[in-house]
């Protein structure tokens, strides 16, 4: 991908979201889209998801963890989502959970 049609988005999830499966499941969703990045979670209770790619996949895998979105096998609960958008960073490959 071009870093032309490429940018970043940095999402935080609020919610049962550690310990029960959300970053894998996040992590599968983002492969699917073609996305990069990562999925870690924070101290505070909260994950932080990195995507970087084109813009209409990552708003495809942010809609899905809306806090009102329940796609097929979502494990945990949000209730909360923020988004920061942000420029591409050409050292990101793959898709990780840290």
């Amino acid at each position: 991908m071009s870093e032309q049609s490429s940018t970043r988005a940095l999402a935080f999830v609020r919610g049962n979201v550690q310990g029960v499966g959300f970053r894998w499941w996040t992590r599968a969703r983002a492969l699917e889209l073609g996305l990069v990045g990562y999925a870690r979670n924070l101290r505070d209770g909260r994950v932080e998801v990195c995507a970087q790619g084109g813009e209409e996949q990552i708003e495809v895998l942010l809609s899905m963890l809306e806090p009102d979105a329940e796609p097929a096998g979502r494990p945990g609960r949000v209730v909360g989502l923020v988004r920061q958008w942000h420029a591409a960073r050409p050292e990101l490959s793959g898709f990780r959970e840290r």
